[in-house]
């Protein structure tokens, strides 16, 4: 009789916390204080004392009493392991297109810490800095990617040698990204063609990404070519494409982290905060390996100005044979959630692969669209059901999230959200 009295305890303790579900990026704090940085243009860096450059084939420490100058395509090789002090500062070269590239079976140890994060940024001087002033960070891994052949190379002008990814370890560790920021990269390498903030290529979930904030790249800020991965606190800010960019068969996790759009930055294809696909060309699938997966969960999406104004339209922009789920989200700002590509054929195969739950979507001006005008009513009867808990409200951003000035210190936990981990 006892036990059965301490189950009816428990279940109606639990009961009213499913019931608040936390909406947007959370934490019992701000966990974008102290380590990240808005304003890196007018952010005062020291002079570079040593510089990197060439192949680093044996492990290498970097160390916090140096600033580094990354000269050229850097590639670290032979099984090596870089790894990073908390507090290293190293500055991407712009004449030679400062790139580094963390090939298969290599690792990059770089953890810093909330007060002394690890920056990647440009060389510039102040008044100088823009998007593209460096080329970015390249890790290559040995896990699963869609791609016949189970072997991609990355179009980024690298030495083909080494520079290929993918194989069959959706485990395999390539290191730790955690505390850091990349800043003004992105650098273009022709007219098509620019590097992005990350490129995760064949990653496994070995990988850990945290805490990584990336301000002000020329194209992707965040992008993934297969792999396995997880990740959790992360800020894309004012990228010129894409925020999360995923292709080739990824499966993903992204938890707790945040995209912040200017609308007027945008690249000419489009530019969104997600995007997914599942291959790079048709012709490139193998359809026998795994569909790109992602599940987005306590997302904070937000275009800065309102949806009538702008180039970037929509949050979300799903293609052909992919899976996308996002959960307890906020999208904010957007004329539209999400697009839907217009070659995608049967609409409720399709469908059945993405799923909305738990959205509070503030300031949009509609839901879910195609690219094929036919498919909206249909899609409107879909997001409607009893299926997804939608909540749609038109609040000022000063209503909606703690404190929104980036010129002050951020804090994108939305007042609802504050309340419900406090109340735990």
């Amino acid at each position: 009789m006892k036990k059965k009295l301490f189950v009816v305890i428990i279940t109606l303790f639990i009961i009213p916390l499913n019931a608040q579900q936390i909406k947007g990026i959370t934490g019992d704090t701000n966990w974008l204080a102290n380590w990240t940085n808005f304003k890196p243009a007018t952010t005062e860096y020291s002079e570079p004392t040593q510089i990197l450059a060439g192949t680093i084939n044996s492990n290498l420490r970097l160390t916090k009493n140096n600033i580094y100058l990354l000269t050229g395509t850097v590639y670290v090789t032979n099984n090596a392991v870089l790894t990073i002090e908390p507090g290293t500062v190293i500055r991407g070269d712009k004449e030679t297109c400062g790139t580094l590239v963390i090939t298969k079976g290599c690792k990059i140890m770089a953890e810093g810490t909330a007060t002394n994060p690890i920056v990647f940024t440009s060389n510039k001087n102040l008044s100088e800095r823009r998007p593209g002033d460096w080329g970015g960070i390249l890790i290559l891994g040995e896990a699963p990617i869609n791609k016949i052949g189970g072997v991609g190379f990355l179009d980024f002008n690298l030495d083909p040698a080494v520079s290929y990814y993918g194989g069959q370890d959706p485990n395999s560790n390539s290191g730790i990204l955690k505390y850091v920021r990349i800043e003004f990269s992105g650098h273009k390498i022709n007219m098509l063609k620019e590097l992005n903030g990350l490129s995760m290529a064949g990653v496994g979930k070995g990988t850990k990404i945290d805490y990584v904030q990336i301000s002000f790249s020329n194209d992707d800020s965040f992008e993934c070519y297969g792999g396995d991965v997880n990740f959790s606190n992360l800020i894309s800010f004012r990228a010129t494409d894409d925020d999360f960019d995923f292709t080739q068969g990824v499966q993903c996790t992204i938890s707790n982290s945040i995209a912040i759009r200017n609308p007027y930055s945008s690249d000419f294809s489009g530019s969104r905060c997600f995007e997914i696909d599942s291959y790079d060309k048709a012709e490139n699938a193998d359809l026998t390996k795994k569909l790109t997966k992602i599940t987005a969960n306590n997302m904070t999406l937000i275009n800065t100005e309102d949806n009538s104004q702008g180039l970037v339209r929509e949050a979300v922009y799903i293609k052909d044979k992919s899976y996308f789920n996002i959960n307890n989200s906020v999208i904010d700002g957007f004329s539209s959630c999400v697009l839907l590509e217009n070659k995608i054929g049967s609409l409720p195969a399709n469908l059945a692969k993405i799923n909305i739950q738990g959205l509070q979507i503030n300031r949009c001006g509609g839901i879910v669209f195609s690219e094929n005008a036919e498919l909206n009513p249909e899609l409107t009867k879909w997001y409607n059901s009893d299926t997804f808990s939608l909540e749609s409200t038109k609040l000022s951003d000063i209503e909606l999230f703690l404190q929104p000035d980036i010129k002050k210190a951020p804090d994108f936990r939305t007042r609802n959200s504050s309340q419900l981990v406090s109340s735990k």
